[in-house]
């Protein structure tokens, strides 16, 4: 039997140009990019999701609050998400300039590519805290609601990067393993497309059970830290499959693990002081009532 799986898997590598994948939608007077059309995407699920589960028993906000607060988070994950790539991975970008087109300041190029997963998440983290604190919301439950629907980004996300050819593994000799063309023609692990199904539809999935079949939704914090918890442990497995930004590679030599196992440790640590601090606590009653 494992001779016959050993003859059914290729010996070469899987060549990506092979899937004659393109960047984007050509709509003559512009490239949709499928990047920028993930994003879309993740957010108008978020909040369609989010008005979902508003409508269900134990809501911490009203619909208005979520219709704030998913524009000030698209604006967080936007901002933060450039502004932490060019504080940990890339520092040029404050004060490189390029002369083709109208925008030359590389921070703002973000069409370009450069976003990070950390310094999204301080800025969505930001905007939840400035909406609960003006309209006087329970922080924490507010960021379990906005937690569920996260992971759905991330999946379009990492598959758009795998559309893109960018992002891509370390050198390996697995079978699955592919040639990208601007990697040199090493074979690598696809990465981005490890990254889609642990950190995005794993993580998913498990949100979407929590919030739908079980009552953790009545314990503060618990969606929240599990969410947390969960992303960091995927973010923090897939490094090791993931090649380091070129810029970073000699740091993570020196110190073992990328930039991006680094971050995440705090994010693993605070997500299970989280979810032991929700599951310590007394749950809320089925029947409390959304703010007006």
């Amino acid at each position: 039997m494992l001779s016959l799986l050993a003859a059914s898997i290729p010996a070469d590598p899987i060549y990506w140009t092979d899937f004659g994948l393109k960047p984007g939608i050509e709509l003559g007077f512009f490239t949709l990019r499928f990047y920028s059309l993930a994003y879309l995407i993740g957010v108008i699920f978020a909040y369609w999701h989010t008005s979902k589960m508003l409508k269900q028993p134990g809501a911490p906000m009203a619909q208005r609050h979520a219709d704030d607060l998913f524009f000030y988070c698209t604006l967080g994950v936007i901002l933060g998400g450039r502004l932490g790539y060019a504080m940990f991975y890339d520092q040029s970008l404050w004060t490189g300039f390029s002369g083709d087109g109208f925008v030359t300041w590389k921070l703002l190029r973000l069409w370009d590519g450069g976003m990070s997963f950390h310094g999204g998440l301080a800025g969505v983290t930001l905007a939840m805290a400035y909406v609960a604190w003006r309209d006087k919301l329970n922080f924490i439950r507010v960021v379990d609601y906005v937690s569920v629907g996260v992971p759905m980004g991330m999946l379009l996300g990492r598959l758009a990067n795998f559309v893109n050819g960018e992002l891509w593994g370390r050198v390996s000799d697995v079978p699955w393993a592919m040639v990208f063309p601007r990697a040199g023609d090493l074979s690598r692990h696809p990465s981005q497309l490890y990254q889609a199904g642990l950190e995005g539809l794993a993580m998913l999935v498990i949100m979407l059970a929590l919030f739908w079949f079980t009552r953790a939704r009545y314990r503060p914090g618990l969606l929240a830290g599990v969410f947390t918890t969960g992303m960091g442990v995927s973010r923090f497995v897939n490094e090791f499959f993931r090649e380091p930004d070129q810029q970073l590679a000699d740091f993570a030599a020196r110190t073992g693990l990328s930039m991006g196992q680094w971050l995440t440790i705090p994010l693993i640590l605070t997500g299970l002081i989280v979810v032991f601090y929700a599951l310590r606590k007394k749950p809320l009653a089925a029947g409390i009532s959304a703010p007006a």
